[in-house]
């Protein structure tokens, strides 16, 4: 989410392919972005007016660039990989993975398939870049030192400015980060290699600056998106996934589905943003009613420092998510 635009993808039938799509704040506003040829297409995020995410053409996932409409599609495949795909859009530079020599790695674009840089750390065997923010990109990798666990970290633009943010308490055997903004990372951290034991996490730049988020209560977590010291995502509570809201400690999570009307299974916020006044947040439930995956807007003015604001829905539920 970006401004006042949203971006994702809908089916409209039950196996039918996905679209890319852009949204301006109402289910009427739906832009169709999936380019001519595709077979399938989706939106991973939006900033400004592009949006990042990926193609699949002729049995290949390409990461994909777009400026607001499907003629604008632009293949940020480099000329040597076999799969590729774009996480995260800060305006002007992507991040993600591409699959090159049978390594996945993380990548950061400008742009144009040309401009692939290979930001896997010495030693990875795996790596991805999930978020960026101001020259900063962020999200895991899989060192040789690590026992095939993800550890969540930040780059500077190069592979070698890579700073591992995995915190060093034993209990912890992965973590990675999903989301970030000018000061903090959002993501989440794995115990016992039990990857469904997941608590949401937020970071400030070193491994030391970890802060578990998991709500008491919660079986599980995850956070997904940070902008101005809150963060998005879900948390299992009573054996259901609620979109979730923090601002920085497990002790102000709140639950956005309790502002949903009707009935609703699971529910995540993927994404934040505010202008100063108001926050956004966008997401997607399962409503009971239509049987449907639907996307999901959430509004609230900014709290006043001690004060409480309700968040009311808005109008962009009406397009199903997925089957």
């Amino acid at each position: 989410m970006s401004g006042t635009n949203q971006a994702g993808f809908a089916a409209f039938s039950v196996a039918g392919p996905e679209h890319a799509g852009l949204w301006s704040g109402t289910a009427a506003s739906w832009t169709d972005l999936n380019p001519a040829g595709a077979d399938s297409s989706r939106i991973n995020a939006t900033s400004g007016i592009q949006q990042a995410g990926y193609v699949i053409a002729g049995g290949r996932t390409k990461a994909s660039l777009w400026s607001g409409s499907a003629d604008s599609w632009l293949d940020l495949s480099p000329a040597t990989s076999t799969s590729s795909q774009a996480y995260s859009t800060s305006g002007t530079q992507q991040v993600g993975y591409a699959d090159v020599g049978g390594v996945r790695r993380a990548s950061l674009w400008n742009g144009t398939p040309d401009s692939w840089q290979d930001l896997s750390p010495a030693g990875a065997t795996q790596s991805y870049a999930l978020a960026n923010f101001d020259g900063q990109q962020a999200g895991y990798a899989i060192l040789s030192n690590s026992f095939g666990n993800a550890h969540a970290g930040m780059w500077t633009g190069t592979a070698s400015s890579w700073v591992d943010l995995h915190p060093s308490s034993a209990a912890l055997t992965g973590s990675l980060v999903y989301g970030m903004s000018a000061s903090q990372q959002a993501g989440w951290v794995t115990f016992n290699f039990n990857s469904q034991m997941t608590h949401a996490s937020v970071w400030t730049g070193s491994a030391a600056s970890w802060v578990d988020l998991n709500p008491a209560g919660a079986i599980q977590s995850v956070a997904v998106d940070v902008a101005d010291g809150w963060q998005v995502g879900y948390a299992v509570v009573g054996g259901k996934p609620r979109a979730s809201l923090w601002n920085g400690t497990a002790e102000s999570w709140e639950d956005l589905s309790t502002a949903l009307p009707g009935s609703w299974g699971l529910t995540s916020a993927r994404s934040i943003w505010s202008d100063g006044s108001t926050i956004f947040i966008a997401g997607y439930g399962h409503n009971n009613i239509s049987g449907n995956d639907e996307a999901l807007l959430w509004s609230r003015p900014v709290p006043a420092p001690g004060a409480v604001a309700l968040l009311t829905l808005g109008a962009l539920a009406a397009r199903r998510r997925r089957a």
